[in-house]
């Protein structure tokens, strides 16, 4: 005969009923033993239908708080994600800075070999002019003719 895990007692009553081997019949301390082992085996089965199903939800509750603090904890799939943008958006700026870095690298050479470009830097920023060369210098926005020149009074 084949039993379950939870078939036991069910072997024991079948295999103890009845004459033993030697002829003897069964007496009321075998009964007793028989009775507490299936007793036990009762209590084993109630005890694993309740700690079954709660042990599956503190499991699936591990996993959930798991699982939340892979996305959002503190080196989670969202910082990870702010920290890309943010790489991104760093790796953009220092491209814009080599870029500006580079610019200025080559005006600084051409001011250091061309005349021409000294020149017309000490025209337009120091407002340099040469012997008899007269200066005028324009408002950066003409007033337009609706607005009175003076205060209003």
């Amino acid at each position: 005969m084949v039993f379950g895990p939870f078939d036991f007692h069910h072997g024991l009553l079948n295999e103890y009923r009845g004459p033993m081997p030697d002829g003897r019949t069964e007496s009321a301390e075998h009964n007793e033993e028989i009775k507490f082992a299936v007793l036990q085996e009762r209590a084993l089965e109630a005890a694993q239908s309740v700690w079954r199903p709660a042990g599956t939800c503190v499991a699936v509750a591990l996993i959930l708080l798991f699982g939340w603090g892979v996305v959002n904890g503190k080196h989670g799939l969202s910082a990870w994600q702010q920290q890309r943008v943010k790489d991104h958006e760093l790796r953009r700026e220092i491209q814009d800075l080599q870029q500006e870095n580079a610019r200025l690298h080559g005006h600084v050479e051409r001011l250091k070999s061309d005349a021409n470009a000294i020149e017309h830097e000490a025209r337009e920023k120091l407002h340099y002019a040469k012997a008899g060369e007269i200066i005028y210098t324009l408002p950066a926005q003409p007033q337009s003719q609706n607005q009175p020149a003076g205060n209003g009074k």
